[in-house]
């Protein structure tokens, strides 16, 4: 038999346990660091399996590793499980409604729920198999927190959490099933906060004793503007305001904050961009008489890929096939195409490798491995880079939503407890799974990946994206407390 053939049968048995802790933790959605409601269900059901559990791991109260097995290769799957602000959306619903339910006004946008119950999934089945087998092999399931705005994974690296996994597995609900396509490249990026302090006064009476801490933060945000024209085009820079000064427009602000967050090829390209970014915020202070203070708040790094393990887990793909929607699946996610730009429907097709005119709103079949050379350059970020500089990683989408729909909106969280959705877990979970049995049962396979990744990191070392007295956030909370 072949490993998805031992594998899959036990996955379709274990999966709606899991269809529920994804459904759970969409019903309880909580931001970057703050995900204890999910922590706590995901080792709960880890410790119910016979998991060794480690809680705060890099002393991070939201992030833990489960492990399970003696002997053999240590194979890691990595979860994630934190939310979005602002995107709290009804289930199932085709137009913009929040969840009536939902108090917190947060949202599961990027599918992070499914994530973390699949990968969780994959590893108790794992597990299950070797004990029932009596194989060698050491399953560990990390839970890690803030993927979406902190990159959680990248403290936990410095910590040292994955410095001793052989090969670790993940996956990521998308609009589409591939391998190459999640393992080509994507941006580094860096993330802080520039508080700006001034003087207040009466805006009409007494300006000139004031000092805008607003007009530094709009004259960081010029500076920047003007800088994008001098950077290289795949970068990006963001920002959002996170306090304007006020509400009174006849006092002058004493205090504001931007929230940057800046993006390119590599690291050593991310932290030049992200110096010009800090000596534009000390220009706009310089120019107001203000001062500035930066806190970063984490960076990434950009994901290497490695072509042994991107093609395992394709010929497990292949053997697995897509992911088995029916007509239901495909009518509802009919009702939230109709809402995006026809053209983006086509173009997501075609990034599928079906026709751009192929009448399915769901991707339900397999793509071709693309060729290494020509890696597709996707223009966001993980914190699964930071891991797979320390171990060979390797990565899956499993299609879980409508063609075109945008990751981070309200339609992403109002299918992410669909059937589509569940079909999603229980696809990826069997892939990723039936792919580290692979790992574990072929030596010569884990031992190429490795020599891969050793072969890569000799000639590119991994630069970790953070100072080394950087603190995760609520580490640094708990401190001052």
């Amino acid at each position: 038999m072949t490993s998805v053939q031992e594998l899959k049968p036990l996955i379709d048995a274990l999966s709606p346990t899991y269809h529920k802790l994804g459904d759970d933790i969409w019903d309880l959605p909580q931001l970057r660091w703050e995900e204890q409601d999910a922590t706590s269900r995901h080792i709960a059901l880890a410790e119910q399996e016979g998991f060794t559990v480690t809680r705060d791991v890099g002393g991070i109260p939201t992030a833990f590793q489960a492990e399970k097995g003696s002997g053999g290769p240590l194979i890691a799957f990595l979860g994630e499980y934190d939310a979005l602000a602002g995107l709290s959306q009804e289930s199932g619903a085709a137009v913009c409604r929040p969840d009536p339910d939902n108090t917190t006004g947060h949202g599961h946008g990027c599918g992070h729920h499914l994530l973390g119950a699949g990968s969780l999934l994959a590893a108790v089945a794992l597990a299950r198999h070797l004990e029932a087998k009596g194989l060698p092999g050491r399953i560990r399931y990390y839970g890690c927190p803030a993927e979406e705005a902190a990159a959680g994974k990248t403290f936990m690296a410095a910590a040292g959490a994955f410095d001793d996994v052989d090969a670790a597995l993940t996956w990521h609900p998308a609009g589409g099933t591939g391998t190459q396509s999640t393992q080509g490249r994507c941006l580094a990026y860096a993330q802080a906060r520039f508080r700006f302090t001034g003087v207040a006064s009466h805006a009409g009476v007494s300006p000139h004793l004031g000092r805008s801490a607003l007009d530094a933060a709009e004259l960081m945000n010029v500076g920047v503007n003007f800088l994008r024209e001098h950077m290289a085009d795949s970068s990006r820079i963001h920002y959002a305001f996170t306090d304007a000064g006020g509400t009174s427009p006849n006092v002058v602000p004493a205090a504001a904050e931007v929230y940057y967050l800046v993006r390119a090829e590599t690291v050593p390209e991310m932290q030049e961009l992200y110096d010009r970014v800090a000596a534009i915020a000390q220009g706009a202070a310089l120019m107001t008489s203000t001062t500035v203070a930066v806190t970063l708040e984490g960076a990434s790094a950009e994901i290497l890929p490695n072509r042994v393990l991107e093609e395992a887990l394709h010929a497990t793909l292949v053997e697995v096939g897509g992911v088995p929607f029916d007509a239901a699946d495909q009518e509802r996610a009919a009702a939230f195409c109709a809402g995006f730009a026809a053209e983006e429907i086509r173009r997501a097709r075609v990034a599928c490798g079906m026709s751009a005119e192929d009448p399915k709103y769901l991707h339900d079949g397999v793509p071709e491995l693309g060729d290494p050379a020509h890696r597709p350059l996707n223009k966001g970020s993980s914190d699964v880079g930071d891991v797979s500089w320390i171990t060979p990683t390797v990565q899956i989408l499993s299609s879980a939503v409508a063609f075109g729909t945008p990751w981070h909106t309200w339609q992403y969280v109002a299918q992410g407890k669909l059937p589509a959705a569940h079909k999603a877990v229980s696809h990826a979970a069997t892939v990723i799974a039936a792919t580290g049995l692979e790992l574990i049962t072929r030596p010569e396979l884990l031992a190429a990946a490795r020599a891969e990744h050793a072969a890569s990191t000799a000639a590119t070392p991994y630069v970790c994206p953070i100072p080394k007295d950087l603190l995760a956030p609520p580490v640094v909370r708990a401190a001052a407390r």
